[in-house]
């Protein structure tokens, strides 16, 4: 009897166009376009910026060293023009209209302290807005700085190791699966969240407020089947769709990857390839089905109660940033699945996710974050089941 209002409730779903949109055209095409978009002009800014002709405000006297070294740095670390001001009051004033996008300024005594090898200031102003502009400052003082100390030591005879009293090397014992984990692992299961959430949330609506504002409520209820039989072939199907709509956003990610070649690097291809394991999914998807219910036993309650289906979405879309907000841990560095956090919902599955990406999660934390949601999916369930219990919030 469940599945066979499973099977029909599933059949009214599947005709709703905003289910379809949520569960399969959002994850499936809009994500992998909006990740390659993304990528591409994220690579478009940081390649404009690093060649991008530039305008260099300079406040002393003309061919001084800075302007002669920087005239030297090859074009190929990006075109640059020299700009001379009489003050730093009228460079900063340009700066800050993008008359120019760097300004500097050395001392009128820059060339004597050079003289007597003592260490000369050069400072340069520039505008965090404006993207790399201080990448392109430092990328150019590393080459003068460089030059001017092989000068000095020639000058002065000294072998530079003489003078290098220690030798510091710096060895990263974790594996690139490690790394991405540990870096990139809250994106995933972030985006799964959503998904999840949004994909339970309007068939939630419908099948529950929906059903009281057409009247077909009540034709149900009068049938020979027990309450909780209807209530469990309802949820059935909210369940799946939020679990649907998560599948596929993995498919979207697949997609991104495999055919929008989002993913240039081999290597990082590689080790990608190996985190979407089958293992991989099956481990996530142990965490996905009881928050999935959870979220379906949080949204029913709402949804049973609500008298309009305006009134429940106003209901439930707040709710959505409750939900979301804790999944906004994993890209906090730091943070590290514990006994703690294991106990904390959605967070324990965010965490959890991001050990698993990683390669290195104990079994016993993904056992109690596991336990945990499978406790609360359970509490949920049962609040759904008192409240569709009650006559009075059944029907209009």
């Amino acid at each position: 009897m469940i599945f066979t209002i499973f099977k029909k409730e599933l059949k009214d779903t599947l005709r709703d166009r905003r289910t379809l949109m949520t569960m399969l055209v959002i994850p499936v095409l809009v994500f992998p376009v909006i990740m390659n978009i993304f990528v591409s002009v994220s690579s478009s800014f940081q390649e404009e910026a690093a060649t991008k002709k530039i305008k260099i405000g300079m406040v002393g006297k003309k061919d001084n060293f800075l302007e002669k070294e920087l005239k030297d740095i090859p074009e190929m670390m990006g075109p640059k023009e020299i700009i001379y001001y009489k003050d730093t009051a009228t460079m900063i004033a340009d700066l800050k209209k993008d008359t120019i996008q760097l300004g500097s300024f050395i001392s009128a005594d820059f060339k004597k302290m050079m003289d007597s090898l003592k260490p000369a200031p050069v400072v340069f102003y520039y505008n965090a807005t404006d993207m790399g502009m201080m990448e392109r400052a430092e990328s150019y003082m590393k080459i003068i700085v460089t030059k001017a100390q092989q000068k000095r030591y020639d000058e002065l005879r000294i072998d530079p190791f003489t003078i290098k009293p220690l030798e510091t090397s710096y060895r990263n014992i974790a594996s690139d699966k490690e790394m991405i984990g540990k870096l990139a692992g809250g994106m995933l299961p972030y985006l799964f969240i959503i998904f999840a959430f949004l994909g339970c949330m309007y068939p939630a609506i419908d099948l529950f407020t929906g059903e009281k504002e057409r009247g077909t409520i009540e034709t149900l209820l009068t049938t020979p089947v027990a309450r909780w039989q209807i209530l469990f072939g309802k949820m059935g199907v909210v369940v799946l769709s939020g679990l649907t709509a998560a599948s596929c956003a993995l498919l979207g990610l697949f997609l991104s990857i495999e055919i929008l070649d989002v993913v240039e690097n081999e290597a990082l291809l590689k080790i990608i390839h190996s985190i979407l394991s089958p293992g991989f999914v099956l481990m996530l998807y142990a965490l996905l089905i009881p928050m999935t219910i959870f979220f379906a036993g949080v949204m029913i309650p709402i949804a049973v109660y609500a008298k309009t289906f305006k009134e429940a979405q106003s209901i439930i879309t707040p709710l959505n940033m409750v939900m979301i907000l804790p999944a906004m841990v994993g890209f906090f560095p730091g943070i590290e699945l514990n006994v703690m956090t294991a106990c904390i919902p959605v967070v324990n599955v965010v965490l959890a996710t991001k050990e698993l990406i990683a390669g290195t999660l104990e079994f016993g934390l993904i056992a109690l974050s596991f336990a945990v949601m499978v406790s609360l999916a359970l509490i949920a369930v049962f609040v759904s089941y008192k409240r569709f219990d009650k006559e009075t919030n059944v029907v209009l």
